[in-house]
């Protein structure tokens, strides 16, 4: 695997999906910084991540 990007970030939002998934939100509210990073990412309900957590995010090409 080759390794393409790494960064951490806070959970600004955790949505509500449907009864099998929530959404991990992250956005620059700005969209004026062009170099921010941001993230919507589907996860299995079950977990533990709340607001205001702080997750890395990891980028590999298989």
């Amino acid at each position: 695997m080759t390794k393409i990007l790494e960064f951490e970030s806070e959970i600004e939002f955790v949505a509500d999906i449907n009864e099998y998934k929530d959404c991990l939100m992250s956005q620059d509210p700005t969209q004026e910084n062009p170099n921010a990073l941001w993230f919507n990412i589907d996860i299995p309900k079950g977990h533990i991540i709340r607001a205001g957590d702080r997750v890395k995010v990891t980028i590999e090409k298989l």
